[in-house]
């Protein structure tokens, strides 16, 4: 019913930055939180920001003052502006949607399959 697609991921060194996207497509009637979490290899998956359908905005400790979450509700977009990137950055990131289905109207989470960061020191 509802896709959630990433992009933007790549190898880049210490200290560059980049920019994640994140497209989400289907039966959307409204997209209430939306968010970016990261699964490092061994180690289990974790929030890295949120933002409401308000643009209300939460990030984790490791990423504050460094990455910027924000989205475009018209084209039902969200993005990670990621600046100063450490090895410890290193990951898969994932893209999380909590999503206002049509038929049956309810709301459902949604997850895109990832988009790989390295970076190197």
């Amino acid at each position: 019913q509802v896709q959630l697609v990433e992009s933007g991921g790549a190898l880049v060194q210490a200290g560059e930055s980049l920019r994640l996207s994140c497209v989400a497509s289907g039966s959307i009637v409204h997209i209430d939180d939306m968010g970016w979490y990261r699964q490092a290899p061994g180690k289990q998956r974790e929030l890295v920001a949120t933002i409401t359908a308000l643009l209300t905005t939460h990030y984790s400790d490791s990423v504050k003052g460094r990455f910027t979450i924000s989205r475009d509700n018209a084209k039902n977009t969200v993005y990670l502006q990621m600046n100063n990137l450490k090895p410890e950055d290193t990951a898969v990131y994932y893209c999380n949607g909590h999503v206002l289905v049509s038929n049956p109207r309810r709301f459902n989470d949604y997850w895109g399959q990832g988009t790989r960061v390295t970076v190197s020191s």
